[in-house]
C-alpha cells in the first residue's frame, strides 16, 4: 500500500464500498478541514453513518479515525522540506504559484476569522499613548518588524526596530514605563526574545506579543495577538504566517492613526507631500 494515503484515495482504491467513496471526496475536497474534524462532524459532511467513516479507515489499514487523520496528517506535512509544505518536487510553475496564492489567502482569512478583536483594541490603545515604541524580531520576523517601523516612525512617536539579539536584550533593558516593546515571533519558542520579553517586563514597558497562541512568548508578554501557524518553520520557509503577520501590523497602523484622529491627517499629509518631488509625474510617463 501506499504511505501517502491522500495518493491513495485519488487513485479511488477499490476496497472501499460507495459510501466509503463519499467520505473518501470529502476528504479529497479539503484535506485540511478533515484533519480538524471529528468523526461525527465528517459523517455528516459525507452524508454517511459514523460506523461507514470507521470502515473507511479500516478499508486503508488504520486502526480508527485518529489513526487516520494522524496519517493524513503527516502526508499533508510532506511537502519539499524546507521550501513549502503545499509544493512538490515535480510541481510545475503554474502548479506551486496556485498552491503558494490559495494557502496565503487562506491562511489571511483564518487569521481574520480567529484574531481576537479585543486584544487589537488594546493594543490599538497602548501604541497610540506610548511614549516609545520598539519592534523586536529575529530571522524572517525581523523583517515584519522593521516593516513595521517602516509604518509608525510616521505616527510622531519615536520608534525603532531591533533585530539584533544583543542589541534586543539592551534596548529593553533600557525600557520605560510608558513604552511599548511589541516582539514578534512565528514560533514563539526563540529563547533570546522570550528573555527580551521578560527583560522588557521587568523595565516597566508593555509587552505585546504577536505569536503563536500557548507558547513561551505567549505566556510572557501583557497583551497577546495570537496566530495559529499552519506553517512547520523548523522544516518549511516561512511563506504565509509572514504575510499574515504584515497584515496584522497594517491593522495597528491604521488603528492608531485613526485614534490620533483628523487633526493629525495634516502631519501625513506634509509626510507625503515631501515625496512628490521624488517622482516622475505620470504626465511625464510615456
Amino acid at each position: 500500500m501506499s504511505t501517502n494515503i491522500l495518493d491513495r484515495l485519488k487513485s479511488n482504491p477499490s476496497c472501499l464500498s460507495k459510501s466509503e467513496r463519499k467520505v473518501a471526496q470529502v476528504i479529497l475536497n479539503d484535506p485540511n478541514k478533515a484533519i480538524r474534524s471529528s468523526i461525527a462532524s465528517l459523517a455528516k459532511a459525507a452524508d454517511v453513518s459514523e460506523p461507514t467513516v470507521n470502515r473507511f479507515c479500516r478499508s486503508l489499514e488504520c486502526t480508527g479515525f485518529p489513526d487516520f487523520k494522524l496519517k493524513l496528517a503527516q502526508c499533508l506535512a510532506t511537502g519539499t522540506p524546507y521550501v513549502n509544505r503545499n509544493v512538490e518536487p515535480n510541481d510545475r510553475v503554474e502548479d506551486y504559484t496556485s498552491k503558494i496564492f490559495e494557502a496565503t489567502m487562506s491562511a489571511v482569512s483564518d487569521a481574520k476569522r480567529s484574531i481576537d478583536v479585543n486584544a487589537l483594541s488594546r493594543t490599538v490603545d497602548a501604541l497610540s499613548q506610548a511614549r516609545r515604541i520598539g519592534f523586536y524580531g529575529l530571522g524572517a520576523s525581523g523583517s515584519v518588524a522593521m516593516d513595521a517601523h517602516h509604518k509608525f516612525f510616521r505616527l510622531n512617536t519615536p520608534c525603532a526596530a531591533y533585530t539584533d539579539a544583543l542589541q534586543q536584550r539592551m534596548a529593553a533593558a533600557a525600557a520605560k514605563p510608558g513604552d511599548v516593546v511589541v516582539i514578534i515571533s512565528i514560533t514563539g519558542r526563540t529563547i533570546s526574545l522570550v528573555e527580551t520579553a521578560k527583560i522588557a517586563r521587568e523595565s516597566g514597558a508593555t509587552v505585546i506579543a504577536l505569536t503563536t497562541p500557548h507558547s513561551p512568548l505567549s505566556e510572557n508578554c501583557h497583551i497577546l495577538l495570537g496566530v495559529d501557524s499552519q506553517e512547520n518553520t523548523d522544516i518549511y520557509i516561512n511563506m504565509t504566517s509572514r504575510i499574515v503577520y504584515l497584515t496584522i501590523l497594517d491593522v495597528l497602523a491604521t488603528g492608531v492613526t485613526l485614534k490620533l484622529g483628523p487633526e493629525f491627517q495634516s502631519h501625513l499629509k506634509r509626510i507625503k507631500s515631501v515625496l512628490s518631488e521624488m517622482r516622475f509625474s505620470t504626465s511625464n510617463n510615456e
